[in-house]
């Protein structure tokens, strides 16, 4: 699929972010630039609009590793693993620990070896048009049957 704009990328994770529940997880897959920290705003802010939550600013998680956004009943756990070089590291921060009953959406997903059941992957990439993002997205659990052509 051919993100054509910020506007479709917002209108995929609106979207998205209307089937999501607690305990699923957004792998977000791709370069620098991409727009894995726009997809994660969106969501964001959607659900805090949605919730009648005033919209808080999203911010790269790059150097804290973790913002999380109590959202009414909702959690959600927005990481990035990019300074991450190990899976000891990785361990060590506690993503999928009995109890952390939230949304999870973890930029740089690479070194997670977990198998989630209810994973949603967005595998973003450049295109040609610098405008423009192709993207790839895998299910599995919940969003195996997921339409792609309903994005």
């Amino acid at each position: 699929m051919i993100i054509k704009s910020t506007e479709h990328l917002r209108s995929i994770s609106d979207k998205i972010a209307d089937k999501v529940s607690e305990d699923d997880c957004i792998f977000l897959i791709g370069e620098i630039g991409v727009g894995k920290t726009t997809f994660t705003r969106y969501f964001i802010n959607y659900l805090q609009k949605k919730k009648g939550v005033k919209q808080t600013e999203v911010l790269s998680p790059t150097f804290n590793l973790l913002y999380e956004y109590e959202i009414k009943n909702l959690k959600v756990m927005h990481y990035d693993l990019y300074r991450i070089k190990n899976k000891k590291e990785l361990t060590q921060l506690g993503i999928f620990g009995e109890g952390i009953n939230s949304i999870k959406i973890i930029e740089w997903p690479e070194l997670v070896e977990t198998n989630l059941a209810n994973r949603l992957e967005l595998h973003l990439k450049h295109s040609d048009n610098e405008n423009e993002r192709e993207l790839n997205v895998e299910g599995y659990g919940k969003w195996k049957e997921i339409n792609k052509n309903e994005l």
